[in-house]
């Protein structure tokens, strides 16, 4: 993930941080939880490093989507939710996810297509 810099577009700046697969994968997870915590979003989403978690949970937290919740605890205890902007937004990444398994097995096929034709 790349850092934000100031975009002469605004729209492409929102996008950058919401429309990459970690944070739609993020934000679904929390639209079915309460809350969760570092470790469960980790395990859930399985093959993340624990860095790109990291830079990602940070990029949403920053936007207003997500928001995180520090106890004082030991061991320290985080947990991550949505905020009413990520719930605003979830039907919204929901549907994209909806449209992708609605159409993966066709555009695997087209990029199987798209190869042959390109190796010939």
């Amino acid at each position: 993930m790349r850092s934000r810099s100031k975009s002469a577009c605004p729209v492409r700046s929102v996008l950058d941080g919401v429309a990459n697969k970690w944070s739609i994968l993020i934000i679904d997870l929390l639209g079915d939880a309460e809350k969760m915590r570092f470790s469960e979003i980790g395990k859930a989403l399985g093959d993340i490093s624990q860095k790109m978690l990291t830079l990602t949970l940070h990029l949403l937290e920053s936007d207003g989507i997500l928001s995180r919740k520090m106890y004082n605890e030991i061991p320290p205890r985080v947990e991550y939710s949505l905020t009413e902007m990520g719930k605003d937004l979830l039907p919204n990444i929901r549907h994209l996810i909806y449209w992708a398994k609605a159409n993966m097995t066709q555009i695997e096929k087209n990029r199987i297509s798209f190869e042959s034709n390109t190796l010939k």
